[in-house]
């Protein structure tokens, strides 16, 4: 038996489920409205006895799960036990790396037939894990990122050209376009390669292969008969790695003939030496290893951009102010491309990145297991090795660390004193530890680069008024979400700049929200018509107030007579 909260004493409750190939099907139907935008879900709950969850919305009804189940529960399909994590006490110890280590299993196990044991699907405990992980850090780090600044431009440019030369009635394919840009973009950091998405119609052959892959993974149960059902899929399969594997074996072939040196990853990879062991990465690895490269750049950054165009069409107050700091930072010169310096000043950008992280996670969950028999919460006794699902996208919405409202979308969670009073271990878009995503930076770089050029060119119209539904595959992405832009102009920008205007003047007027504290008066002016300054005393004054001081935040004119005493 077990109570509500899906746990009964040492041990942990269950909901008993049966696996098929397109369903689960085990205790009570329920029907919810699916938070993460996708309609009814039926999922399982512990109030009886039939329920069907389908394996294309799987997570979300994790998701929906937890709120009957609680915070951990355990799963049986067809014999195959899991358990379910979600709250941040849980996850919190669940992070902890010398109990826990990330497991390689389910789809991400029928990955590694196409990445081998590259970085995102190797063992933590495999050799050429650990070498890999040591000679590529260094190329994520700070003069690296500098030098895919110019690559990442490149592509931007591409997009927003097309962009420019659309047609007021034409359509976007948000997830398409955003795919294309991702995929450019490693191909050319990665190894030099142009798959040239925005000059086809269709995705490169290469790109076709590799989803195909990726769909077939993750179809792959192991249920009876699945290898003869699947059969056609499965020789498609064999066919697209045979053909996947040639084409990049051709690229390194050709890169170490020639000798020639590019400031890109395959460059790293074939001239870098792990200085633990002394080795270099085998021709077979480094294959492995960019075409892990190709799978974690085109599915995460790509839903990550598309999550954030949605959520700063839903929120115009929010788009306001993020056009107003790109017109402050990247200017009105369309010749001219962001440097690097630029994209660092985008702090607002970064804000609705992270936010847009934190509700809409593109990997949705982590894989763990520990290393020995332990007992989780105090409570919960978990045998050695046995598989974990934490839940991301339920750890991003714990009241506890989020607060009441952490269902709703709001960049300011993500100011740098929000950042600095959370617990760590509360946000994990990257995954956690030495296993996270090594290339966190290059994506957020990148994302950061391609909304700044998108917002300084263009208004983004929501002519369908989208309701978002998440499509589940290897990540999560927007499902069938589409957009029309329009070229902005000098009075579009100065209508940007009026409305900022008109904000900071009712945030000037309002009463600040301070937190319980010490009350000492803190005045906070501002001058200059550009718009910086008043953006600079706004931040000022939040902060302020949230370290307990009584914060008046005005302009220079408006406080001439009334300045405080020195």
């Amino acid at each position: 038996g077990y109570d509500p909260r899906g746990c009964t004493g040492q041990g942990l409750g269950y909901a008993t489920a049966n696996c098929g190939a397109t369903h689960l099907s085990g205790s009570t139907h329920a029907v919810e409205t699916d938070p993460l935008g996708g309609g009814e879900k039926s999922y399982l709950s512990p109030h009886g006895t039939k329920a069907k969850a389908h394996f294309v919305v799987f997570l979300q009804n994790l998701m929906e799960m937890t709120r009957d189940l609680g915070p951990i529960f355990k799963l049986d399909m067809m014999g195959k036990p899991l358990i379910i994590a979600s709250g941040f006490d849980i996850v919190d110890e669940l992070c902890d790396e010398s109990r826990f280590d990330k497991a390689v299993r389910g789809a991400l196990r029928k990955v590694r037939g196409i990445a081998g044991d590259g970085l995102f699907t190797g063992e933590t405990q495999e050799p050429n894990w650990q070498k890999a992980h040591n000679i590529l850090l260094p190329t994520f780090g700070r003069q690296a990122m500098a030098n895919y600044m110019p690559m990442m431009q490149d592509v931007a440019g591409q997009l927003v050209t097309k962009w420019e030369r659309l047609n007021a009635d034409d359509e976007i394919d948000v997830v398409h376009d955003m795919t294309a840009v991702a995929l450019d973009t490693i191909g050319i950091c990665g190894f030099d390669y142009r798959f040239n998405s925005f000059y086809r119609r269709d995705y490169h052959p290469f790109i076709d292969a590799l989803n195909r892959s990726l769909e077939t993974a993750m179809v792959q149960r192991g249920l009876p008969f699945e290898s003869a059902i699947l059969r056609s899929r499965l020789n498609k399969l064999e066919a697209d790695t045979e053909y996947m594997n040639k084409l990049v074996d051709d690229i390194i072939k050709e890169r170490r003939e020639s000798g020639a040196v590019a400031n890109d990853l395959l460059n790293y990879m074939l001239q870098g030496v792990d200085k633990v062991t002394g080795e270099s990465l085998s021709d077979e690895n480094i294959r492995y290893q960019i075409i892990t490269f190709l799978i974690a750049g085109h599915e995460t950054t790509s839903g990550l951009l598309a999550f954030t165009i949605n959520n700063l069409l839903k929120h115009p107050a929010v788009m306001t102010r993020a056009r107003a700091e790109v017109d402050r930072v990247l200017g009105h010169d369309l010749t001219k491309s962001p440097t690097l310096r630029d994209i660092s000043g985008l702090a607002y950008i970064r804000q609705i990145l992270n936010e847009s992280l934190r509700l809409h996670p593109t990997a949705p969950a982590m894989q763990l297991t520990p290393y020995e028999d332990t007992v989780i919460g105090g409570r919960y006794a978990v045998k050695k090795r046995y598989p974990i699902l934490a839940l991301t996208t339920v750890l991003h919405r714990d009241p506890k660390v989020w607060g009441e409202n952490a269902h709703l979308f709001n960049p300011e969670n993500f100011t740098p004193a929000k950042e600095k009073e959370r617990p760590p271990h509360s946000y994990k878009p990257f995954g956690n530890g030495q296993r996270a995503c090594i290339g966190s930076q290059f994506a957020m770089q990148e994302s950061t680069l391609v909304i700044g050029m998108m917002l300084q060119r263009f208004n983004l119209i929501d002519h369908t008024n989208y309701q978002l539904k998440v499509k589940e595959t290897l990540t999560f992405k927007p499902d069938n979400f589409r957009l029309q832009e329009r070229n902005r102009t000098a009075a579009d920008r100065e209508r940007v700049l009026e409305e900022t205007d008109r904000q900071i003047s009712q945030a000037t007027n309002a009463p600040l929200a301070l937190k319980a504290g010490h009350n000492t008066p803190l005045t906070v002016l501002f001058g200059s018509n550009m718009g910086s300054a008043r953006q600079i005393a706004q931040r000022l004054a939040d902060e302020g107030g949230e370290q307990g001081y009584a914060v008046r935040l005005s302009s220079l004119d408006e406080a001439i007579d009334d300045l405080p005493d020195a």
